[in-house]
């Protein structure tokens, strides 16, 4: 027995020592990690600055998506505005002779690919070249390379240029197999992020709005693309219906591609660009490290625009991925009482969500406002909730591309009768009151339930549409005639009066220090990175580990509809939401 007892009591003083060295080791490698982030990089001389599949486009450091467990993703994250601040100065950088993007992918939002090709304009002005060279190349990518001065393409390679669509997936019948039922109660005809749960096809108005939508935005891209190409609209389209650039010969002779070459060949193009012998290297600095290279200590702490990030959907309570109404209003409020921040700038990036958290939100921007200068940018979505946290701006600025408006609300209850009864399923109900069961999995909403939420949604829409009204001084019918939940396209949300100016998130920066009257500031972000100890404890959290299975099972675009259905999130009542993805 004493054997026995010293056999327990060595192996716990065992596993404790290896818990101990495990958790030193863990913390080490976190500390070192967090080192390796701070060593300075050096530009050298005769230099290209290289845009590639390694660097992830990002709206804000606060949006990072990496997890401190994901060793295997080596790219590095780059925030919007220091990729467009790192493009701006490498024009006026001597050390930096040109810019070469090596793509066949990249990771970023339209709009977020509009502004980098726009700066990439901006930099070709300087009299210094931009190259580009593509392998197996995405329409993305290639819609960013194609601002290039040269197209290079592999040999064996080809290019994804076929225009846009969109596919609605429908789940009545799916649904109606199977039992499922769900109550919708929405306003405006066009609020078609119901109709899969209630129809079998597409209906006239949402067929409508799509088409419009998609081609607001094709129409800019490939005038974009077809302009810097020096292809005529009318060979471009019959370039793309017919699916060329799938063919590396055949983009050459439609002139989507300058010359086809190996990669190593293009290496050696861009070493004679800069008078560099073949045997010699050619110095390359990642996007990513040239950014990181040019951050530089807050120099002007008295006089800051502060750009506040809204990127996600909106939640009730505290959260980390997405747009949470407890935290978000505790950084307004943080960002009022700053003496230093002179002017906000609120960067949304959102399809909406709850709506009481957006009004939640609403009102503390409204109390930021009375403040300071408030100024609104929008990026890739600004719709439903999104576009409702606007209503405080004193100027909106939106991507041309952007995805806006939407304004309309709606609440679904999903409940499985059906399903029920055919498996023997039922209940009895014994209450205090009429409606004491307001939501029963079974047998769905009471009489009352319906009615009252009827009555709440309409009053939603009215409150909506009045903080439109007063925001964009226009009248109750003017906004309702063009709200209903239909989403517009930056571009036409101008012509609209939903939005102010067409702008990027530079353009809002500059009207807000107008604002505020100043002539020298610094740019700071906020919501701030979270430190590696933060990440720690974000990357454990139950719900985002439950949240990474199943977008891996389903994948993410599927992961937004099955949301909609079982999250919680959504059960807090009255949504104000957009369901569009718009990839380009």
């Amino acid at each position: 027995m004493k054997n026995f007892f010293k056999l327990v009591l060595a192996n716990i003083v065992a596993i404790g020592i290896m818990t101990t060295v495990i958790i030193i080791c863990f913390f080490i490698f976190i500390v070192a990690s967090a080192a390796s982030g701070d060593k300075k990089v050096f530009v050298k001389d005769n230099s290209v600055l290289t845009i590639d599949a390694k660097t992830d486009i990002i709206e804000s450091d606060a949006a990072s998506k990496q997890s401190i467990f994901d060793f295997a993703n080596k790219n590095k994250e780059v925030a919007l505005y220091d990729v467009l601040q790192s493009i701006k100065k490498a024009k006026n950088d001597d050390k930096i002779k040109g810019i070469s993007i090596e793509l066949d992918n990249i990771n970023g939002g339209i709009t977020q690919l509009s502004d980098i090709r726009t700066a990439l304009e901006d930099f070709k002005k300087s009299g210094k070249f931009v190259y580009a060279y593509g392998n197996v190349v995405s329409q993305p990518a290639y819609y960013l390379s194609s601002v290039a001065d040269k197209y290079y393409l592999n040999p064996a390679g080809g290019i994804e240029l076929k225009g846009m669509a969109a596919e609605v997936v429908f789940y009545k019948n799916f649904m109606d197999k199977y039992g499922i039922n769900a109550e919708i109660i929405r306003h405006g005809k066009f609020k078609a992020a119901v109709e899969p749960f209630i129809k079998n096809e597409i209906s006239p108005e949402n067929k409508e709005q799509l088409s419009t939508l998609l081609n607001d935005i094709w129409s800019k891209t490939s005038s974009q693309i077809s302009k810097s190409r020096n292809i005529s609209p009318e060979n471009f389209k019959t370039t793309v219906d017919s699916l060329y650039s799938l063919i590396p010969e055949l983009s050459i002779k439609n002139k989507l591609v300058d010359q086809l070459m190996q990669e190593s060949q293009y290496n050696n193009v861009l070493k004679t660009k800069l008078n560099i012998k073949a045997d010699k290297d050619l110095n390359q600095i990642s996007l990513a490290d040239y950014a990181e290279s040019n951050a530089e200590d807050n120099k002007d702490k008295d006089n800051q625009i502060a750009v506040l990030y809204a990127s996600g959907e909106i939640y009730n309570g505290k959260g980390y991925d997405g747009i949470y109404a407890e935290n978000f209003k505790k950084q307004i409020e943080k960002l009022k009482d700053d003496d230093d921040v002179k002017a906000v700038v609120l960067r949304v990036n959102s399809p909406g969500g709850s709506a009481n958290a957006a009004d939640e939100i609403l009102f503390e921007l409204q109390q930021l406002k009375a403040k300071k200068p408030l100024i609104v940018s929008f990026g890739d979505y600004a719709a439903s909730g999104g576009y409702y946290i606007s209503m405080a701006a004193d100027k909106i600025y939106s991507e041309p591309n952007c995805i806006t408006g939407s304004i309309g609300v709606f609440g679904i209850i999903p409940y499985f009768k059906d399903i029920a009864n055919k498996n023997g399923i039922r209940s009895d109900v014994v209450s205090t009151n009429a409606n004491s069961l307001m939501i029963s999995p079974i047998n769905g909403l009471s009489p009352g339930t319906v009615s009252i939420m009827t009555r709440n949604v309409e009053g939603t829409y009215k409150r909506f549409v009045y903080f439109v009204t007063q925001n964009r001084k226009k009248s109750f019918e003017q906004i309702d005639a063009i709200g209903g939940g239909r989403v517009w396209s930056g571009t036409r949300a101008k012509e609209i009066g939903l939005v102010d100016e067409l702008g990027t998130l530079d353009d809002a920066i500059l009207y807000a220090s107008k604002m505020a009257k100043l002539t020298s500031y610094n740019v700071s972000s906020y919501p701030k990175k979270m430190s590696k100890f933060e990440q720690i404890f974000k990357d454990m959290d139950e719900d985002e580990i439950s949240t990474k299975i199943i977008q891996n099972k389903i994948g993410k675009e599927n992961y937004q509809t099955f949301e909609q259905i079982f999250n919680p999130k959504y059960k807090e009542g009255v949504l104000m939401q957009s369901m569009y993805n718009i990839k380009f």
